[in-house]
């Protein structure tokens, strides 16, 4: 669902008599309240962007989205938010390669990527693939390893 903002006297508000309920009346209001945070217009405008995203997305790319609608938005907001939403675990981050970091909604799963360093081209891995290569490395190294999200890089089949 697109969320829709109104203006009012400079501040942004989510009217719920208008539109309805928000998506992120649940968990994410809780987790954020159970650390002391608010869900604040900006941090819903954010959440919102990256939710729609058909792919990983990017600060700039949260930044220019939400601009778009909300102009007086800082990038330094979206920096600090997505470190919020990092460490709530709400997001993933995620390094592609290109040289930006990108963002992922933990809601829409667990994955990984095979990044062709030839082409560029991205192909999602099922995190299953990497289940044993996590047990074996908590059997022989005593290493709990965060394999949440990883990009791994390497040759593409037509570029071998």
């Amino acid at each position: 669902m697109q969320l829709q903002w109104v203006a009012i006297d400079a501040v942004i508000r989510y009217d719920k008599r208008i539109f309805g309920p928000m998506d992120y009346s649940g968990d994410i209001v809780n987790k954020l309240s159970r650390h002391g945070y608010r869900l604040t217009p900006q941090r819903m405008m954010i959440l919102e962007a990256i939710e729609v995203a058909d792919d990983h997305i990017s600060a700039d790319e949260i930044y220019s989205r939400v601009c778009d609608r909300y102009p007086h938005l800082n990038i330094s907001t979206v920096y600090r938010t997505l470190e919020l939403l990092k460490e709530l675990g709400l997001v993933t981050e995620t390094d592609m390669g290109d040289g930006r970091v990108r963002y992922h909604s933990i809601k829409k799963g667990h994955h990984h990527h095979l990044v062709c360093q030839s082409c560029g081209c991205v192909t999602d891995l099922n995190e299953t693939v990497l289940l044993p290569l996590r047990d074996t490395l908590h059997k022989t190294y005593n290493f709990n390893a965060d394999l949440a999200h990883l990009a791994i890089f390497g040759r593409c089949g037509k570029c071998q």
